[in-house]
């Protein structure tokens, strides 16, 4: 079962997951991005994909309900119609991977995210529904097999017309759809063993009050500075581990 994990390591995630879950609500990305980082050297690099689709059941869940007037449905809709059967490709995709594969798809996401986000924002990038729709096809690929590809969502959104909460509402409520479909997949395929759901139902518990407690300080808290943080940790977390993989 999960009895190879220690106590110690437990509380670590508990903890970790609070803070992404915290961050996440404020920013809109986080949990998928920084997870791993602390994942990968305690579970190894192929369970990590299954525990945070499984945990952002979860995590979404509870951002979804605690921004829930704010949801976008009908682009909601759009993104999840175009983006599933990608997704499930994906996600068989990830499951035919090795360890060593594994860790080179989710460092390499990582690192591009932050690049990824800063371009999107920086050309102003205005979608129609059709344009949402042909973008969340190839956002479907990339989030059904790693993770971290929160902020390219992210970034469509923006792109798209949204803004503020509405954002980070709508975000949550499609996530909470391409999860069903990516766990759906791992479970078919035999990854989701009770190492997988003992460590996912752990963050997703933990992470549940991050959300409504992110509700209350978005409106207070300046971004800038937390969200260059942020982009740091994970650059340099996506670099460990591609450094880890080449080297294993």
């Amino acid at each position: 079962m999960a009895a190879d994990i220690s106590i110690l390591q437990f509380v670590l995630i508990a903890v970790v997951a609070v803070l992404t879950s915290i961050i996440g609500g404020l920013a809109g990305y986080g949990t998928g991005a920084l997870m791993p980082l602390v994942l990968v050297p305690i579970v190894g690099p192929e369970p990590v994909v299954p525990i945070i689709a499984l945990s952002a059941l979860f995590t979404n869940t509870s951002r979804a309900l605690a921004f829930r007037v704010a949801v976008d449905w009908r682009r909601a809709a759009i993104v999840v119609a175009a983006a599933t059967p990608t997704c499930l490709l994906g996600a068989w995709g990830y499951t035919t991977l090795s360890g060593r594969g594994v860790m080179l798809v989710i460092g390499t996401m990582l690192c591009a995210t932050v690049p990824l986000r800063r371009l999107a924002l920086r050309r102003g990038c205005k979608l129609g529904d059709r344009g949402l729709a042909v973008s969340s096809v190839g956002w479907g690929g990339v989030v059904g097999g790693t993770t971290g590809a929160g902020v390219i969502l992210l970034s469509l959104l923006l792109s798209a017309g949204l803004q503020g909460a509405a954002v980070i509402a709508t975000d949550a409520a499609i996530s909470v759809a391409i999860g069903v479909a990516k766990i759906a997949v791992f479970g078919v395929t035999g990854v989701v063993s009770a190492k997988v759901i003992a460590v996912a139902v752990l963050i997703g518990v933990a992470a549940f009050p991050g959300a409504f407690l992110a509700k209350r300080l978005v409106d207070r808290l300046p971004l800038r500075a937390h969200i260059a943080i942020l982009d740091a940790v994970v650059i340099a977390g996506g670099a460990g581990l591609i450094l880890g993989a080449i080297t294993q």
